[in-house]
């Protein structure tokens, strides 16, 4: 049974005080240790906030730290908006006594809420997103979870007692997502009768079916000393592409030599430019800023500078490389073409591509170039100008 669930919000559990990890990390208090420059609450609530159906997230902070973190928080929303209301509510005694306090910060018109342990950082937008679908079909609880692929045994002290049926078993994972009025009323009825559990879902099973669905083995919880090897900043390369464009036009005697890809071609009509107009350099440089958003060469390198007149394109090429390589990315190939009516560019394509790959320090296969016309259509059939199109492609270390 599907059914419309709107209002529906995160609960970012981040009161606990990690004592398995408190020794290895010098007592700093695990929700707060950082992976890629932000601490692992903030992970969480960025993966939340990439979900359009989550309208909210409520924070829980040890009560002693909540003042300090509610200002913290500011400033992170401030820095990168997540699009999402939120609040700060302080932890309690027990993990459930902290998604007690949490209930009471929702708004009165939530309808769904899932619950999130902070020391799950790597959680994925997915695995949110199927939760949310469970519930808007009908679930009351729903939980992530993934096979048991050990062999479990019961034990008394240093005696087996029993095997259990791994086929029967998973690990349960968080956010784990509920009902807003049905966790409440386990919420209630734990507190008046004295329940003690590790889990909502453990509560919420007392009075309604809860569903399983499918769990990420790369949702772990950092909880012991080893699991802190996963917080270790690995870079992976992550493929990018970027792309360029740039025209110019021809002049009369007194303007630029034509020059192409940094190879003069002698016989080429003159170049209307502020620097030394080349076409090919300047679209190709273009294409290396889009592979990590660093704007256009018109932003660097403005036309209304004295300082870049009569510039050497190779020279501005090679800053821009600079800031690619700053930026953590590698560029492995390119394929340039150029648009013109004149001058026949053949015999020049092999030199072109030859300087290209000493420019950028890239061997013949990763440079591609190629020039042809528009069939006598538009400014450059009409001999009037030039324009260049470059795709370059990187590896950028993330």
């Amino acid at each position: 049974m599907d059914r419309t669930m709107n209002n529906i919000w995160g609960i970012i559990l981040a009161a606990g005080s990690g004592t398995r990890l408190a020794e290895a990390v010098g007592g700093e208090r695990k929700q707060y240790l950082e992976y890629k420059a932000a601490p692992l609450f903030w992970h969480c609530a960025r993966t939340f906030s990439r979900v359009a159906a989550i309208d909210g997230l409520v924070f829980v902070f040890p009560p002693d730290d909540t003042p300090s973190m509610e200002k913290r928080l500011k400033q992170y929303f401030k820095a990168e908006d997540l699009g999402v209301k939120w609040t700060v509510v302080p932890g309690g005694a027990r993990r459930q006594d902290s998604v007690r306090n949490a209930l009471s910060g929702l708004p009165a018109k939530c309808e769904g809420v899932l619950v999130h342990d902070s020391a799950r950082p790597f959680v994925s937008a997915r695995i949110i997103t199927n939760l949310i679908d469970a519930l808007r079909e009908g679930a009351q609880g729903v939980v992530p979870a993934i096979p048991v692929t050990d062999t479990v045994k019961r034990v008394d002290g240093s005696t087996v007692t029993e095997t259990l049926n791994r086929a029967e078993l998973a690990a349960v994972q968080t956010p784990q997502a509920f009902d807003a009025r049905i966790l409440r009323e386990a919420h209630d009825r734990a507190d008046t009768e004295g329940w003690e559990v590790t889990d909502d879902a453990s509560m919420v099973e007392r009075l309604a079916p809860v569903t399983v669905i499918r769990g990420e083995a790369a949702n772990i919880k950092i909880t012991v000393p080893e699991d802190l090897k996963r917080l270790k900043e690995t870079k992976t390369p992550t493929p990018c592409v970027g792309w360029g464009y740039d025209v110019h036009r021809f002049g009369g005697d007194n303007d630029r030599p034509f020059v192409l890809g940094g190879v003069p071609i002698p016989g080429g009509p003159t170049i209307v430019a502020h620097s030394d107009g080349d076409v090919l350099l300047h679209a190709l440089a273009d294409a290396i800023l889009g592979t990590f958003g660093g704007g256009d060469i018109g932003s660097h390198f403005p036309d209304t500078n004295p300082k870049f007149k009569n510039a050497d394109s190779a020279v501005l090429l090679r800053e821009v490389l600079i800031m690619a390589e700053q930026a953590g990315t590698r560029i492995v190939h390119v394929d340039l073409t150029v648009i013109t009516q004149v001058p026949r560019l053949a015999p020049h394509a092999a030199q072109i591509a030859k300087n290209i790959c000493r420019l950028l320090g890239l061997e013949p296969h990763q440079v591609n170039f190629k020039a042809t016309t528009e069939e006598k259509l538009g400014f450059t059939g009409e001999k009037k100008g030039i324009k260049a199109v470059a795709s370059v492609t990187g590896l950028r270390e993330m």
